[in-house]
């Protein structure tokens, strides 16, 4: 498809025939809800640390993660009845995973349910679910726990992508996309479900990640509905999916290192992270954009729906790639209200690219086009060349 015809295509909201879209959105999050301001001293307190220069840099931390607001399924109740998260070098992994295979699910039912409601079609007409989380380790996995929570059909095929980080969500839609145009006809339930329990412990001067951890994710759940050819009358599609992609850099597998221990998932983050993906993020898209013949159109002309792995990955992104500020609000929004939520970040994201998409000139084709963009350990990179529809 040349640039010629992808602009006048932009000129119409009706998705194209047989082009995977995205049909609605959900998203669910814990009851325990953390202000920023107030997380240091309570994370010090339920973990009976009293550490003054470790405190001083999760103070620091804090501050600069731009997060105000976050949900956590941690709570006081929890910790009172498995005191022993709190304590170094206990194994406690068989705890952990019965408190995250119980609250992923919660969550991820509660996020689909919100999402098929907005869909208005019955459930029965979900022939598909993709589910996925780096949250939880179980067989039977989370998919058909799900599956059995929602009362989806026993026929309903399922797909379970396990353990792939912050880029799961956007790895999620592409499969989702792949299978709804691939199955005519098909709805496809994509849902995703986190919680940081699974890597929950006490701060130590010999794992300074685990306070970027503590600072800066969150958890909580989304949802989508995917498919091709919406009924008119009865779906709303929100974005057209056209052409999605996956990369990763060689020998980066270190950079983020997420190992399953006997206390849980210990994560080690390389401070080069935000340069790798400053360094390799423009030929991405740009090869995403060539596969659909945009690669000429600036930037600035696309909208950008970005994972917000962190400020440091958000702005560096900016700089590369110059684009306005308001290029990446949607991005800041979600990072501000819910922190990294791990995979459903790219969810919330998208609501509030639909929001700022209803603030600017809804006859401006040249945002129309955008990208969703996620990166993983690997360093994996997602990406999704989509259309918005909902302006």
């Amino acid at each position: 498809m040349g640039s010629e015809e992808i602009v006048q295509t932009g000129l119409s909201k009706k998705a194209k025939p047989g082009t995977a879209t995205i049909l609605a959105l959900g998203k669910a999050f814990p009851h325990q809800l953390v202000m920023q301001e107030f997380l240091v001293d309570g994370y010090f307190k339920n973990t009976n640390c009293y550490d003054p220069d470790l405190k001083q840099k999760l103070t620091r931390l804090c501050q600069t993660t731009t997060v105000k607001t976050r949900y956590v399924v941690m709570s006081e109740e929890i910790l009172n009845k498995y005191p022993e998260l709190a304590i170094e070098g206990i194994p406690t992994v068989k705890q952990r995973l019965d408190i995250c295979n119980d609250a992923v699910t919660q969550m991820a039912i509660e996020a689909s349910e919100t999402c098929i409601k907005k869909w208005g079609r019955p459930i029965s007409d979900i022939t598909h679910l993709v589910y996925v989380s780096s949250s939880e380790a179980r067989l039977p996995g989370g998919d058909l726990h799900l599956a059995r929570g929602l009362g989806l059909s026993p026929e309903t095929q399922r797909v379970m992508l396990y353990f792939m980080g912050c880029s799961g969500g956007v790895a999620g839609l592409r499969v989702a996309k792949d299978i709804a145009e691939n199955n005519p006809g098909s709805r496809v339930l994509l849902a995703t479900s986190e919680t940081t329990i699974i890597g929950f412990r006490p701060p130590n001067a010999d794992r300074p990640y685990d306070l970027v951890g503590v600072a800066l994710f969150g958890d909580g759940a989304g949802a989508m509905i995917i498919g091709t050819d919406p009924v008119s009358n009865v779906e709303s599609p929100l974005f057209e999916l056209h052409t999605a992609i996956q990369n990763f850099l060689p020998d980066t597998e270190k950079i983020i290192d997420g190992r399953m221990t006997e206390e849980g998932i210990s994560f080690k983050l390389a401070r080069e992270l935000p340069h790798i993906i400053e360094d390799n993020i423009e030929s991405f898209c740009q090869k995403l954009m060539r596969g659909a013949g945009v690669g000429d159109k600036g930037y600035n002309n696309f909208f950008w729906a970005v994972h917000p792995g962190g400020p440091a990955i958000l702005n560096r992104i900016e700089k590369r790639l110059q684009l306005l500020p308001e290029k990446l609000n949607a991005s800041r929004r979600a990072l501000m209200d819910y922190g990294n939520a791990s995979s459903n970040t790219i969810v919330y994201v998208l609501e509030y690219m639909i929001e700022e998409s209803l603030k600017i000139n809804k006859e401006n084709e040249d945002c129309q086009w955008g990208l969703i963009l996620a990166f993983g350990p690997g360093i994996t990179l997602e990406g999704v060349l989509a259309r918005n529809l909902s302006v």
